[in-house]
């Protein structure tokens, strides 16, 4: 049996009566699964190039960095206490998490530059899963999800916006 399947195997969701249908919350926390991986991915990888962070762009990306892996760290809580409220049970390892993210991790030890230019394609990468999840949200009417994404895009658009002005793009 896959992993996401153990995940949605036997949940106590159908008992819910919230107005949305079984059905609808397991999409909705399946695709909020996807969202929870890549957040925790993207705070570690924020986290790693904060304490990695060396040359003249060293102040600017620290503070920044850190600024990030804290929004990022307290909204995998709000994006998991969803998925519960949805009735289901979040990931719980990164086994779970990498195969499901599309944040990809990193092995290398790039220059700030480069950092810059990874966080800059994983917020990226964010934006559209939570643009597409988030209109999956609304169309389930599912408005509380729909809402909690809308709130997580205007953090990562603005994160698009300020690492591309270090980068000068």
């Amino acid at each position: 049996m896959s992993i996401r399947k153990q995940e949605y195997k036997d949940s106590p969701a159908d008992k819910l009566d919230t107005g949305l249908s079984p059905s609808k919350r397991r999409k909705v926390a399946d695709m909020l699964g996807n969202i929870l991986s890549d957040t925790y991915l993207l705070t570690l990888k924020s986290h790693v190039f904060h304490w990695n962070v060396v040359g003249p762009l060293f102040v600017p990306l620290h503070e920044l960095t850190q600024a990030h892996y804290e929004n990022l760290f307290a909204a995998a809580d709000e994006i998991a206490e969803r998925i519960r409220a949805l009735g289901h049970l979040a990931p719980n390892s990164f086994q779970r998490f990498l195969p499901r993210a599309s944040v990809e991790e990193e092995s290398g030890k790039p220059d700030a530059m480069s950092m810059v230019e990874h966080l800059i394609d994983d917020h990226e990468r964010m934006t559209q899963r939570l643009r597409e999840t988030a209109l999956a949200a609304d169309d389930a009417d599912d408005l509380v999800t729909a809402d909690l994404l809308t709130e997580r895009l205007a953090f990562h658009e603005k994160a698009i916006w300020m690492l591309r002005a270090i980068a000068g793009k």
